[in-house]
């Protein structure tokens, strides 16, 4: 297999030494729902920017980002692509994000090292749900952000509606930084210029007067002065406001562009290198010190000249190069020499074959400073949220960790090879160490090897490199559902351990009360002895037998969840009391409360939306009824589309995407997320105690 990493020449315009500084530096991520234009928009403005001679085509397979076979097979982004390209003396480093669910998380994890997230939007099929999940996940990092229309000259869009659709689902904040005319030919700036040419909808006069009145309005004493002297302000006094209402997101500048045209692009890099906050102007990096809860906050400055602080946001495991990790520094230098540790690492690694990415291309470089984006090659301890630093002073930094969302489908998979075991293992964690949405779990009460990801396509996607790269030929069948035990009211259980056997006993006797918990609450152990019944040495093997069932479950063979368990009483021998004796009793006396708490197994239910034809909207509703599933509302979209939101147990889905497939003509799409667990029916209940019984038998 030929590594999709093999750089071909140097591209035009993509300097090996940065002789720029922090000022100096763009970092934008591109995301949207798929077929927005993401890729092509990188190739326009890379083509604009004499980066490349000529955009690259999707169908052709010829663009920068989309360099991946599978990319090229399914003509959509299925991974990030970063590359950058320089303007008015500017550098721009560009990452394009996928767009489909499936690969959301893959996009999500990028926005760490971004001060500003470029919302894509389709103009012919407006906001969609993966649209919405990153505009969200944007906003939970405080990130500046900025909307780009893409394919205004598309037949029958309507950009008006779009902009107030936008605004109503994003805030009033979003306004229009220019405008399309002449049906999408052309766009017209409205922040540098108080009046225009006439304009497909509003007019440049009334764009300018509301972007101006939005950017005053975060200044006093700039807003006092507007209203005074009742002229146009000059764009150096507007600079420093237009950052700080981004940074607040007080504002959120829409423009308009055609990609495929080129139709706007010379105005969006204005934009981009006049107007959008480089690293000192940015919402600072979200860094703590510390661990767990104790962590603390901690101020991180684009200082070149301070100790050295970057984070890894993506690895790259690359069959012929090694480990690639991919970081963006936040602060200090980092050159061919330098000596980085590895979070609390206390050996440093030397950074060789430090380099800047342009697509599949690795252009080395000899330093690089904040701001910049590039990626060091063969050090095997790297790893994806890693901080690198040149101090043990920020031994224990970390950045905020992201949230991406939970991985729930899944599929059990053994190797079809006899001996292929270790293989298997070892391709799963390299595949696990890229992806923060790819999870492999073991249960071992099925005795079954488990790969979760976010959709079908995620994991067909996964289970080809797999058997491309890694050799690893595997069979496949639908896992065991993620089901849960918990209990539904107060009880108490008690158990005495004795055990005689003609030489030292053993001995330990244990009571204790258990209540339900609140959903998502977990497990918590109360110690609540006194008068040393217990010793004290013995009250963590009670929990440990505690946790044993909660582990192996005590219904249905699933684990336990949002219980309290509190220890109040018991007594122990001087000389037959052990650890093995008291982690039993724990054990028992537990079972023996569950047993009377009316346990209930939950499952998993998930929030689901659908985007479908509305002609389908009886069939998808009567489908997801008959998979127990219910609706909770629907809404109109363009193109006589309609999106359905609801509820649905995840067992329910089995086999889903074909179905809507077949209900919808191949245009349907779902997304779904974790919402609760809830108690299955009855009868379902005892289906699974009955199989737990026969697998005991």
């Amino acid at each position: 297999m030929r590594s999709p990493w093999a750089a071909p020449s140097t591209p035009k315009k993509v300097r090996s030494m940065p002789d720029y500084n922090a000022e100096d530096v763009r970092n934008i991520a591109l995301v949207g729902h798929s077929d927005a234009g993401k890729t092509t928009l990188v190739e326009a403005l890379l083509a604009a920017t004499g980066v490349i001679v000529e955009p690259g085509n999707i169908e052709k397979g010829t663009t920068v980002c989309d360099f991946d076979a599978l990319e090229k097979k399914h003509l959509h982004s299925l991974d990030v692509g970063i590359t950058g390209c320089e303007t008015q003396g500017k550098h721009v480093n560009l990452i394009d994000t996928p767009g489909l669910p499936d690969f959301l998380g893959r996009g999500i994890s990028v926005l760490p090292a971004v001060e500003t997230a470029a919302i894509v939007i389709n103009a012919r099929t407006g906001i969609e749900p993966v649209t919405q999940r990153m505009w969200k996940a944007a906003e939970a990092r405080n990130l500046c952000r900025m909307i780009i229309v893409n394919k205004i000259d598309a037949k029958g869009v309507n950009l008006g509606e779009l902009t107030a659709q936008i605004q109503d689902t994003f805030g009033t904040e979003c306004l229009p930084i220019n405008l399309p005319a002449d049906g999408g030919k052309r766009v017209i700036d409205c922040f540098f210029q108080p009046g225009g040419d006439a304009t497909d909808f509003s007019s440049v006069a009334e764009a300018h007067s509301r972007i101006i009145d939005q950017v005053v309005e975060v200044e006093e004493e700039l807003m006092e002065l507007y209203l005074e002297q009742d002229e146009e302000l000059a764009p150096e006094q507007l600079h420093a406001p237009f950052e700080k209402a981004l940074r607040e997101a007080h504002l959120i500048p829409i423009c308009f562009v055609s990609a495929q045209t080129g139709t706007g692009i010379p105005e969006l890099l204005d934009i981009l290198a006049r107007l959008m906050p480089n690293p000192p102007e940015g919402n600072p990096p979200l860094y703590v010190k510390g661990e767990g809860a104790d962590a603390e906050p901690v101020g991180v400055s684009p200082d070149p000249e301070g100790h050295t602080l970057a984070h890894v946001f993506k690895v790259i495991n690359d069959p012929f190069r090694g480990k690639l990790g991919i970081f963006r520094i936040h602060q200090g230098r980092v050159t061919g020499d330098t000596q980085l540790f590895i979070g609390d690492a206390r050996k440093a690694f030397k950074v060789n074959h430090l380099s800047r990415l342009h697509g599949n291309q690795q252009i080395e470089v000899k330093a690089g400073g904040p701001g910049d984006i590039l990626a060091v090659a063969r050090v095997e301890d790297i790893h994806r949220d890693a901080v690198l630093h040149d101090s043990h002073d920020e031994d224990h930094y970390h950045l905020r960790p992201i949230e991406c969302p939970v991985p729930l489908f899944g599929l059990a998979i053994t190797p079809t090879k006899h001996g292929d075991e270790q293989k298997l293992t070892d391709a799963l964690h390299k595949l696990e160490s890229e992806d923060p949405c790819f999870r492999v779990e073991h249960n071992a009460a099925a005795n079954e090897t488990v790969m979760r990801g976010l959709g079908e396509l995620h994991l067909r996607v996964l289970l080809r490199r797999l058997a491309e790269q890694f050799h690893v030929e595997v069979d496949t069948k639908p896992p065991s559902i993620a089901y849960r035990e918990t209990i539904t009211t107060l009880a108490e259980g008690h158990h005495r351990h004795k055990k005689q056997t003609g030489g030292a006993g053993q001995f330990g006797e244990v009571y204790l009360r258990i209540e339900p918990l609140e959903r998502g609450q977990g497990f918590e152990f109360v110690d609540a002895v006194v008068g040393g019944v217990i010793p004290g040495q013995f009250i963590p093997s009670v929990e440990k037998g505690v946790r044993q069932v909660l582990q192996e479950g005590a219904v249905a063979g699933y684990p336990m969840q949002d219980i309290q368990v509190t220890v109040y009483d018991g007594k122990y021998h001087p000389v037959d009391s052990k650890d093995i004796a008291f982690a039993t009793a724990g054990k028992k006396a537990f079972q023996d409360a569950v047993d009377k708490a009316r346990p209930v197994i939950l499952e998993p239910i998930v929030k689901i939306r659908i985007l479908a034809q509305d002609s389908a909207m009886g069939d998808l509703a009567g489908d997801l009824s008959g998979r127990r599933g219910r609706i909770s509302g629907s809404e109109a979209k363009s193109l006589g589309r309609i999106a359905i939101d609801g509820e649905v147990p995840l067992a329910g889905l089995e086999g889903y995407e074909s179905r809507l497939k077949s209900m919808t003509g191949g245009e349907g799409t779902y997304t779904i997320e974790l919402s609760h667990y809830e108690a299955v029916p009855a009868s379902i209940q005892k289906q699974l105690q009955d199989a737990f019984e026969r697998s005991e038998d």
